[in-house]
């Protein structure tokens, strides 16, 4: 991508400007934060340093300079139809949403959409029914019938007032759900409640999109926004799509429609066939950075993009922490810490994004920093998700699992699709052996996004500790594929294909463990979920692997096989790390258990070979290690009696 020129910088910030106003009319505020944090990323005109300025030369203070914000339109002209409702509908709109900036969303949808009264409200001007029977003879006083509302059609609204209605009709059934649900992880948690405002929301939807090609309106992008995110919540995805991609194609300001379509991708293959039929614009290519860091691409292409649009937006905490999420995959925690650091420092009271912080704080074992960060937190907003997960996070580091939980499940009553809750709270659960709350805690973390590889390994970890290990090889596997690269998943899927008995396909997923092993350098440290793998760096391998591996071998009885992966786990020791300079120096894992383990099973096997001095030097060496002593020296003893046999044998 190359720089802008000034007249494309300029049109950009008219278009940022543009989204934020058009999204805060609608009402979508995390949309209208987003696209303003961008417009102020944005490079200061030349001579502007202290940032008071804006290029021009009238003075603030003069009667000529107009206090309103400036807000150029950059695209087409309205539709002189939609103008014209819009000016007809300012009372009202302006009503409705000062309702629903005060969480009153059933009266801003009444204000525009004609609806039913709440049950029990049906006929309010009548009396209470008497409980008397009526006197005999009299006449019985009938309920007057309910006159019928006058015939309602969506196109006497504009776009914006019929979005704003819908959209608040939408969040009240949200709300009702979430009140509905009651108690986290209670009986009627999850799918057993849902929104019962979607199907309502649906048919006006589709009594506006059927005839829309020949009432002459030409659509803005919005409604079929909202006409996703409905879909969507009724799982048809592929109809979704669709619809949001129009979105994005009509308005691609939109930050919400883009975040939308990527929670429907599930695979690389899907999100590149998607990127295909996107727009060639500056949101197309941020999204394709977003979703890459989503799907845990971090690829020196995605890091060459991001510097790309870095130098567009030189102080974007966005991007910024987009950065930080691809080291944190890659496992380079220390880079992303150094990012998350910086971002903490240049903008103390930025909320967004910390729980993924006090996740790396927490992997590498940095209690008084995930402490200050809390505080932090906490004193900036108690009272959102981020900040429990944080607090979470330090009681789970000082082993306080029922305190992290409780933090968790505040997270939770707050934000009921907030991931990491859910799936941090799923690892605090298996602490506490409390393995079927483990179980849905993960199942609800897939379900708000089916992206989370920690998650569908930690449903196959559980269901391990089960000893379910046909469902735990399932969930593995879909941790596999969404990290093919992270040796992890691999470890768990081979040590769960060898307690199947399915040594051929524990071979096969030790391998891959060791290949995957390469991209990594393991890391500073181990957590649920992410941790150290095969490759330890300076070109060791995982010593646990080779023998799992020569393990497996030696139970199809390839003993030959097994001696080869044998002699590797203790080739592990010495290592091989090359300076700068070319020289060796070292670098292995030294004497471990493992390496010990190998060395006794190489003693035995040089043993059987009739190898005996081999075999004494490596039982030698055990003793001297000081690991497996015992049985090094009852084989010592074993192989001096056969020496001292074969040399009497060979006197005769």
């Amino acid at each position: 991508m190359a720089a802008l020129s000034q007249a494309d910088e300029a049109q950009l910030k008219a278009q940022l400007q543009d989204a934020v106003v058009s999204c805060t009319d609608r009402c979508l505020y995390q949309s209208a934060k987003w696209a303003a944090e961008l417009l102020n990323s944005l490079p200061s005109p030349e001579g502007d340093g202290d940032g008071d300025g804006d290029g021009s030369d009238t003075d603030v203070d003069s009667p000529m300079s107009d206090p309103r914000p400036q807000t150029p339109s950059v695209h087409l002209p309205k539709d002189p139809t939609e103008a014209r409702l819009e000016a007809r509908e300012m009372p009202k709109y302006l009503l409705a949403k000062s309702f629903f900036d005060c969480r009153e969303f059933d009266r801003c949808a009444a204000v525009f959409l004609p609806g039913p009264l709440p049950k029990g409200a049906s006929n309010p001007t009548a009396s209470p029914p008497s409980t008397s029977k009526p006197a005999k003879g009299k006449m019985k006083l009938t309920t007057p019938t309910k006159p019928k509302p006058p015939h309602f059609s969506v196109y006497s609204l504009s776009q914006k007032a019929l979005f704003l209605a819908l959209y608040a009709k939408f969040m009240a059934g949200e709300k009702r759900k979430n009140e509905d649900s009651e108690m986290i992880l209670g009986p009627q948690d999850g799918g057993v409640t849902a929104n019962k405002e979607l199907p309502s929301i649906t048919a006006v939807l589709e009594e506006w999109f059927v005839p829309l090609s020949t009432s002459g309106r030409k659509s803005q992008g919005w409604l079929e926004y909202l006409y996703g995110i409905v879909l969507a919540k009724g799982k048809n995805e592929e109809h979704a799509k669709e619809y949001l991609l129009q979105s994005v194609q009509r308005y691609p300001y939109n930050w919400g429609a883009w975040q939308e379509l990527s929670s429907l991708l599930g695979t690389v293959e899907e999100m590149q066939q998607l990127i295909l039929r996107l727009p060639q614009n500056l949101m197309a290519f941020i999204f394709h950075i977003s979703a890459s860091q989503e799907l845990y691409q971090s690829t020196d292409e995605v890091h060459n993009a991001l510097t790309q649009l870095e130098s567009i937006f030189p102080l974007s905490a966005f991007l910024k922490t987009q950065r930080a999420l691809l080291h944190y995959h890659a496992k380079d925690f220390d880079e992303a810490e150094q990012i998350f650091s910086n971002l903490l420092r240049s903008d103390p009271h930025r909320i967004d994004s910390l729980d993924n912080y006090s996740n790396i704080l927490y992997v590498m074992g940095m209690k008084p920093k995930l402490a200050f960060l809390g505080q932090i937190a906490n004193n900036t907003d108690k009272f959102r998700p981020e900040t429990c997960c944080v607090i979470g996070n330090y009681y789970s580091l000082k082993s306080e699992h029922e305190k992290a939980v409780m933090y968790f499940r505040r997270a939770l009553t707050l934000d009921r699709s907030f991931l990491s809750a859910w799936t941090l709270m799923g690892h605090e659960f298996v602490e506490m052996k409390n393995t079927h709350a483990a179980i849905e805690s993960y199942r609800r973390a897939v379900d708000v996004n089916r992206k989370d590889y920690r998650a569908w390994y930690g449903l196959g970890q559980t269901y391990e500790m089960l000893e379910m290990h046909s469902y735990a090889r399932f969930y593995y596997d879909r941790a596999a594929a969404l990290r093919p690269y992270d040796p992890k998943m691999w470890m768990a899927l081979g040590q769960c294909y060898s307690k199947m008995g399915k040594v051929t396909n524990g071979i096969f997923a030790y391998k891959r463990a060791l290949v995957a092993g390469s991209y990594y350098d393991g890391g500073v440290g181990s957590s649920f979920g992410s941790g150290e793998g095969p490759a330890l760096g300076g070109g060791i391998l995982d010593p646990d692997v080779l023998y799992q591996l020569a393990l497996l071998y030696e139970r199809i009885h390839d003993l030959d096989q097994c001696s080869k992966y044998m002699e590797l786990v203790l080739a592990q020791e010495e290592g091989q790390e090359i300076d700068e300079y070319g020289d060796d120096v070292g670098g292995g894992v030294g004497v471990t258990p493992t390496t010990s383990k190998a060395r006794l099973w190489l003693a035995r096997w040089e043993y059987m070979r009739e190898m005996y001095q081999r075999a004494m030097e490596l039982a030698n060496e055990l003793c001297q290690d000081g690991v497996e002593v015992e049985d090094a020296k009852a084989l010592v003893r074993d192989i001096r009696a056969r020496m001292e046999r074969d040399k009497d044998g060979g006197q005769r």
